[in-house]
């Protein structure tokens, strides 16, 4: 397949890449910095999101378009950041004739209660909630996207750099609520997110609707 990834160079991307690419896909990695691509399916382009005709143009041709667009967790605007170059993203995939869209959001706006999201808890990491918001209400925004084959996925509550399980190519789905193991813990490595998307890639199960993974 002819992948584009957006966010290709930070940490969920450059996963999705790795996963993506040594499954044999023709990738274009789009990226504010891009890098020399060391492997000959990968094609990195610069571009900016904010930008809808340039990023469209890109995007025309290509089988699905996955984004692991985050404009910066130390961002002091991320709130406005993200939802306008998500916003911006969307609009563009539309205007480019691709259908399949999958993209990665936070898992604050997972339900551990009813009625009850995650980045609503007391406990929720202050330095997260502008962030986790902005990924809860772009969320509800897609929810309404009629025409676009779009996926939004949730990472598990434990998805960061230094989780020893590294890949295992194991996990286990959810839709609305975290998959919790044994000892109650939400728990994905970004290598195994990647293969959760690279497998969605291939083999779509979920249309239109939010979805989650963890072990």
């Amino acid at each position: 397949m002819k992948i584009a990834i957006i966010g290709a160079t930070g940490f969920v991307g450059t996963n999705l890449l790795n996963e993506l690419s040594n499954r044999n896909h023709e990738i274009t990695a789009i990226a504010r910095n891009p890098k020399d691509s060391e492997q000959e399916n990968v094609t990195y382009v610069k571009a900016d999101v904010l930008n809808i005709d340039e990023l469209s143009d890109i995007l025309k041709n290509h089988d699905a378009v996955v984004s692991a667009y985050n404009p910066g967790w130390t961002n002091p605007d991320i709130y406005n950041d993200f939802m306008a170059g998500s916003k911006a993203i969307q609009e563009a995939v539309k205007k480019s004739g691709v259908n399949r869209y999958i993209t990665i959001g936070g898992a604050g706006s997972l339900f551990v209660a009813p009625n009850l999201q995650a980045v609503d808890t007391p406990n929720f990491p202050k330095e997260y909630y502008a962030g986790a918001t902005a990924a809860r209400d772009y969320l509800n925004i897609i929810k309404e996207e009629k025409d676009l084959d779009w996926a939004f996925f949730s990472p598990a509550f434990e998805m960061h750099q230094g989780i020893a399980t590294g890949r295992t190519g194991k996990y286990r789905l959810g839709l609305e609520n975290p998959v919790f193991d044994e000892n109650q813990r939400s728990i994905l490595s970004g290598e195994d997110l990647a293969v959760v998307i690279a497998d969605e890639v291939e083999t779509p199960k979920h249309h239109r609707v939010r979805f989650t993974a963890a072990y």
